[in-house]
């Protein structure tokens, strides 16, 4: 790939920086971000607008920062799968999930992820870096369905905000005037509660927030999600009680269900006591078995009475429905260690 530094990731006033730094007029550096956000131009020789000069000075330097995935799956229920090679030779999966009027893309934050948490296939292959933002926003801008997109979840490989000032880029640009221009309701982030980081994005992002999980029972989540041990569960719900989750900002709690573990109605009455007082929304989402992990799914009964406890208690709970198990880009199936 180019040595050039990449256009595609930079704030607005990284852009006046470069233009500075080229002795371009100032005003040039919102005619970047529109060529670069808006209309999605792949060269800097296509910025029609600015000189041929300018361009020339420009492209000694940078470049727009635009690949195309090396090869992709798709499900049999409509589930899309990409591959992309990074900046580093090292491979991240994205996935594109439609459904009715909606088209999400589930983006990866990171290469491998270092949390390791028992049930999840990209904590297996190790980490092995952070993405930078021209590589996350990468994958919005270069997949097929990018110009369809109507949501975002960082639900993909790594753990968000233990890559927050990248990731919050991301946000910023994303949401700004001279980026995509995207309410914060179209994107949600997903953590296993990085708490220092937490109350950074809390505090700086009004994106829709979701955290994994999986037990209301500390010692229990403590041998699925070695993450427990630096960020306690129950530190992280003090935190988020300390927000105002009823007005624009969504907090959910995803919680996969695995059988004879943490799938009894003392869990989900443990779990309702541990989310008291917080307007959210848990979603429940079965086990996708993965080699070498001695964990089963629950049974769509047990999924179900879960469910029914915490709706009669007052909590929103849905069972999300699985999607793209077959090519492996479900939740926790993400990896690259075959490829």
């Amino acid at each position: 790939m180019s040595e050039r530094k990449h256009l595609l990731g930079m704030t607005l006033d990284e852009l006046k920086e470069v233009v500075l730094e080229c002795g371009m007029p100032k005003f040039s550096a919102k005619q970047i971000a529109d060529w670069v956000y808006n209309k999605r131009i792949l060269s800097i020789d296509d910025m029609t607008n600015i000189s041929v000069a300018n361009r020339e000075k420009l492209s000694e330097k940078y470049d727009v920062g635009r690949y195309v995935p090396t090869e992709f799956q798709e499900s049999v229920d409509g589930t899309v799968k990409y591959l992309f090679r990074t900046e580093s030779n090292k491979l991240i999966e994205t996935v594109i999930i439609p459904e009715d009027e909606r088209v999400t893309i589930c983006v990866s934050s990171q290469m491998g992820c270092k949390f390791n948490c028992l049930f999840c296939m990209t904590g297996k292959q190790g980490f092995n870096g952070h993405l930078t933002a021209n590589e996350i926003l990468n994958q919005v801008y270069s997949v097929r369905e990018s110009e369809k997109l109507t949501n975002i979840v960082f639900m993909g490989m790594g753990e968000p905000l233990d890559n927050y000032d990248e990731v919050k880029k991301v946000l910023d640009i994303m949401t700004a005037d001279y980026g995509l221009a995207w309410s914060p309701k179209r994107i949600t982030v997903s953590t296993t509660g990085v708490t220092p980081k937490l109350k950074r994005f809390l505090d700086e992002s009004n994106a829709h927030l979701a955290i994994s999980i999986h037990s209301p029972e500390s010692t229990q989540r403590l041998t699925i999600m070695p993450a427990e041990k630096a960020y306690p569960i129950e530190g992280v719900i003090e935190l988020l009680k300390q927000y105002d989750w009823s007005k624009q900002r969504r907090v959910s709690f995803e919680y996969i269900m695995f059988d004879d573990f943490n799938d009894s109605l003392l869990h989900a009455k443990k779990l309702q006591q541990l989310l008291r007082g917080i307007d959210c929304r848990v979603n429940l989402i079965r086990f996708h078995a993965i080699p070498n992990v001695d964990l089963k799914t629950s049974t769509k009964e047990k999924m179900e009475a879960f469910r029914d406890f915490l709706t009669n208690k007052g909590v929103t709970c849905t069972i999300r429905s699985s999607r793209g198990e077959d090519i492996f880009a479900a939740c926790g199936m993400l990896s690259t260690m075959k490829k």
